[in-house]
C-alpha cells in the first residue's frame, strides 16, 4: 500500500482535481503532492476546500490552490483555469472527479433529482473538459485528462441510472476525444474503480440496513475492498509521462468486481466440496 512511482515523478506538474476536497479525489491529489506536483482542488463547498488544502499541504509539503467552482457552470470553471494559471503559471492535467450519487427505484425519482446526478457528472465533466482542452489547442500545450467513471458505464445498473447514462456519457467522451484531441498531445483516460469506501458516498450508497442485505464485499473475488492508495498509485501512473503511449484506455480497478458478477455460474462458489462431491455422482450417472 504504498507509493508506486519514483519520487518528483509529477514535479513541475499542475494538476487540477475537481471533488479534490475530500474522499478519493482528496486521496489521488495527496499522492500527486507526495510526487511533487502543484495541485489545486475545487468542489462547491469553499470551507471544505480551504481546510483540506491547509491539511494537505501540512501533510506533503505541496503547494495547493483551494478554488471553490460548481463545475454545472461554465463561468466558474473559467476562473479555475486562470486561478490556476496565476498562481502556477499553467496546467497541465485535469483530473474529472466530481461526482454525485444516489440509489433509488428510477420510478421514484423526479426529472430534477435526475438532471441533478446527470448535470454533476456528465454536464460538468464536458465543461471542464471543454475549457481545459480549448486553453490547451490555444496555447499550443500538451494536456492529460483522467477521469473517473463506473463499470456499469458500459453494462448499465438499476437503482443508479442517472448515473449510469452520465459516467457513459464521460466514457464516450474520454475514447471520442482520445482519438479527435491526440494531435494536439492531449491525452484523455478513464479509471473505472469498484468498491473504494469513503466516509461520504460509501454510507450513502451502502447504508448499514442496505449493507446488511447486500455484502458488497461478497461480489469481489478478492474478498476486500480497495485501498485508496491503489486507486492513487494507478491514477499517478496515468497523469504521469510514464503512460505518454496510453490514450483512450479505460482501467478497471475493482478486484474482478464486475467480471464475477457478468459470469452466470460464478455464484456457484458457494456450493461446498461435499456438495460438489454429490453433483458429480449424478453427473456421472
Amino acid at each position: 500500500m504504498e507509493g508506486m512511482l519514483k519520487e518528483n515523478a509529477l514535479r513541475d506538474k499542475t494538476i487540477i482535481v475537481t471533488g479534490g476536497g475530500t474522499g478519493l479525489g482528496r486521496a489521488m491529489g495527496t499522492y500527486f503532492l507526495k510526487l511533487g506536483a502543484n495541485l489545486v482542488i475545487s468542489s462547491r463547498k469553499a470551507d471544505v476546500l480551504e481546510a483540506a488544502a491547509a491539511e494537505m499541504a501540512e501533510e506533503t509539503g505541496g503547494k495547493v490552490l483551494p478554488v471553490a467552482c460548481d463545475i454545472r457552470e461554465y463561468d466558474q470553471i473559467e476562473n479555475v483555469l486562470q486561478r490556476t494559471i496565476e498562481e502556477f503559471g499553467k496546467v497541465d492535467g485535469v483530473l474529472n472527479n466530481a461526482a454525485g450519487n444516489f440509489i433509488s427505484p428510477t420510478e421514484r425519482l423526479s426529472h430534477r433529482a435526475f438532471d441533478i446526478v446527470v448535470d454533476i457528472v456528465l454536464r460538468g465533466t464536458y465543461n471542464f473538459t471543454l475549457a481545459a482542452g480549448k486553453h490547451w489547442i490555444d496555447n499550443k500545450q500538451p494536456g492529460t485528462f483522467l477521469n473517473i467513471v463506473t463499470t456499469y458505464a458500459w453494462t448499465g445498473s438499476g437503482y443508479v441510472v442517472p448515473s449510469a447514462c452520465a459516467k457513459a456519457g464521460v466514457l464516450a467522451l474520454t475514447r471520442s476525444l482520445a482519438s479527435e484531441w491526440a494531435k494536439y498531445n492531449i491525452r484523455s483516460n478513464a479509471i473505472a474503480p469498484g468498491p473504494f469506501p469513503t466516509e461520504g458516498a460509501w454510507k450513502r450508497l451502502f447504508p448499514a440496513d442496505v449493507a446488511e442485505q447486500i455484502d458488497p464485499m461478497k461480489r469481489i473475488p478478492l474478498k476486500r475492498f480497495g485501498e485508496h492508495q491503489e486507486l492513487a498509485n494507478l491514477a499517478a501512473y496515468l497523469m504521469s509521462d510514464y503512460s505518454a503511449y496510453v490514450n483512450g484506455e479505460v482501467v478497471t480497478i475493482d478486484g474482478g468486481e464486475w467480471l464475477h458478477g457478468a459470469g452466470e455460474f460464478n455464484g456457484l462458489e458457494v456450493i461446498t466440496p461435499d456438495m460438489w462431491d454429490q453433483l458429480e455422482k449424478m453427473r456421472k450417472k
